[in-house]
């Protein structure tokens, strides 16, 4: 039978790691000035992405860090540094990337990884799915994520509506506010890795 309690479990964990709330503010950062059709497909890339990054470790993430040789905490402290660079441009207002590219970059990086599938969304379905016993335990854990990324894309797509509200001048204020919130991320996230190296977790 399917395992609601599973189901709950995982869900209120990605969806306290992911923050759908939390992400807002800097999804309407990053996509701020660009056409409502390409906001909503950056909404849809970012969470392709995510779910690609989650179902690729879900099926066979210990596999791949064992062949890397990469520990979780140097995945954490990456996640982090890679969050950090993000968060000074945002600071800074560094726009000197063709809008092209940058239209691609920021749903790729650092929306799709690692915002949402970052080091703690990664080891969050690694161990429920090692720990899952049987087709039904399994079949709740995958339908846990897909509506995690259903109810991030809904974050997403319904939160350009803001952005027609607060215009120009608010674009910029929302984009320094989540710079410092994604700067702040960033050292939380390399710190949490330190520890991690110190603790041997």
């Amino acid at each position: 039978m399917f395992d609601v309690t599973l189901f709950g479990s995982v869900f209120v964990t990605l969806f306290v790691i992911m923050d759908p709330p939390g992400i807002t503010p800097i999804f309407l950062a990053l996509t701020g000035g660009r056409p409502h059709k390409t906001q909503r497909r950056m909404a849809w890339q970012a969470v392709l992405v995510a779910f690609g990054v989650i179902a690729v470790f879900a099926v066979c993430g210990q596999q791949i860090l064992d062949y890397l040789h990469v520990s979780v905490p140097a995945l954490r402290i990456s996640g982090g540094l890679l969050l950090l660079l993000i968060a000074l441009d945002l600071l800074t207002g560094k726009s000197d990337e063709p809008s092209q590219t940058k239209d691609v970059n920021v749903a790729l990086v650092p929306l799709g990884m690692p915002l949402l599938a970052g080091p703690g969304a990664i080891v969050t379905v690694i161990l429920a799915v090692q720990h899952a016993d049987g087709g039904a335990q399994l079949l709740s854990v995958w339908t846990a994520i897909v509506a995690m990324h259903v109810v991030l894309w809904l974050t997403m797509r319904y939160s350009l509506a803001i952005i027609r509200l607060i215009k120009d001048g608010g674009v910029v204020l929302v984009t320094r506010l989540s710079g410092m919130l994604l700067s702040a991320i960033a050292v939380q996230q390399v710190a949490n890795g330190v520890m991690g190296f110190v603790h041997g977790t």
